[in-house]
């Protein structure tokens, strides 16, 4: 049996991110299961877990794993860091050609390496295989009521990367003594289901969308959009899932229902340029408009949300936004301002258990295709790169290659 080499790389991109693409217990596993699997591990200081659980894992430890066949990574490997002829697997930030990454890719065709893109592994069904969803899910919600909390001074909770872990953050939802209020979640996927698992655990009760709009409650409450609730086609035929995907033009937004009702919106699903925003800034400066503080998942950028004027940080992670002027300002600067959370790596906050949910989709559904037969063409399709040149899937991204 052939031997495959592993290495897990130092994360080097900065800011820097302590997460991980397997943990010390993956490791372990991995290796007591297949005997012709050899994992290096570069020395890092950085990590969640720290060098010794890798070593005492079974893991070999180095300053270099370029010599690996297969290198793992989370974030963009910084360009020097990156082994010429080697399959490296690290989300790429390419696929929809984001200028600030042409270089990387220009280098990674150049040095010959087969690119996977952890976003892009995907089943027959296209739905993704291996994500950090959940944890943004589930930071960004804790995110947007510890921010409630603080512009209303009703209690103070520490953020989530002061946390050990995702047991420990659950030590303060017992502080959250909320009002009560409404809170929008938007999202039918991993990103929303996280942030129920926080909603849920604070002893937020659940009510349909109808209720939300139509009903008063004595209580604080939440109410999970899915794209038909707050999407309508313009000319009032019903709504159509497969043709709203394919043709959002035809559409236009109903969510004002819900912003005239919700004090906090957490926004979780994903928006298509194409789609109709969320609402304008115009409609955040009606008398009726009752939004107050968005914690935006997203975080697209002057997209579904005009509050989300910028990307926020852990360490710095809320601001103003002053629909009057179209401005940020200083958190709590005025209370006619919409208080946003726009952080863009949430899953950092909770490093380790993020990691661990990682690795565990690593195990069950990446490494048997990718050291066996790929026989549902799961590494394929994630396959970006490969003997210097685009994979044919990809080749749309030539243009943007050759800096067109």
């Amino acid at each position: 049996m052939e031997s495959i080499s592993i290495g897990i790389i130092k994360e080097g991109k900065v800011p820097i991110d302590r997460r991980v693409p397997l943990t010390p217990a993956q490791v372990k596993e991995i290796l007591a299961t297949y005997e012709n699997i050899q994992i290096k591990c570069q020395r890092s200081d950085i990590r969640c877990f720290p060098d010794h659980e890798y070593e005492a894992a079974g893991a070999l430890m180095v300053d270099d794993v370029s010599d690996c066949a297969i290198i793992l990574g989370v974030k963009e490997v910084p360009i020097p860091m990156l082994s010429e002829g080697k399959t490296h697997f690290f989300f790429s930030h390419t696929i929809k050609m984001q200028e600030y990454n042409r270089g990387l890719l220009q280098e990674i065709i150049k040095k010959k390496i087969k690119l996977i893109d952890w976003e892009c592994l995907t089943n027959k069904n296209n739905q993704r295989l291996i994500a950090f969803g959940r944890y943004a899910g589930i930071v960004g919600a804790y995110n947007g009521i510890l921010t409630f909390g603080k512009r209303y001074n009703l209690f103070q909770l520490r953020p989530a990367h002061e946390c050990f872990d995702l047991e420990d953050m659950k030590t303060e939802y017992s502080k959250v003594q909320l009002p009560a209020i409404k809170i929008a979640l938007t999202g039918g996927g991993r990103v929303s289901k996280g942030a129920m698992e926080v909603l849920n655990g604070m002893g937020i009760r659940k009510v349909s969308p109808a209720e939300f709009v139509n009903e008063y409650f004595d209580e604080a409450v939440y109410a999970q959009l899915n794209t038909r609730d707050y999407n309508q086609r313009i000319d009032g035929a019903d709504f159509d899932r497969d043709e709203f995907y394919s043709d959002p033009s035809q559409y236009k937004s109903s969510f004002l229902s819900y912003a005239q009702k919700a004090d906090i919106l957490i926004a979780g699903a994903f928006w298509d340029p194409k789609a109709p925003v969320l609402f304008t800034r115009h409609d955040a400066l009606q008398p009726d408009f009752k939004l107050r503080v968005v914690a935006d998942i997203t975080c697209d950028i002057e997209g579904s949300i005009p509050s989300t004027k910028q990307p926020s940080t852990i360490d710095d992670p809320i601001y103003d936004f002053n629909p009057s002027n179209d401005r940020v300002e200083s958190p709590f600067a005025d209370e006619g301002n919409i208080t946003v959370m726009a952080v863009d790596n949430l899953p950092c906050e909770l490093p380790r258990n993020a990691s661990e949910d990682f690795g565990k989709e690593f195990l069950k559904h990446i490494l048997p295709n990718l050291i066996g037969e790929d026989t549902d063409e799961i590494i394929a399709r994630a396959s970006i790169t490969e003997n210097g040149q685009l994979t044919e899937r990809y080749s749309y991204l030539q243009d943007y290659v050759d800096g067109h």
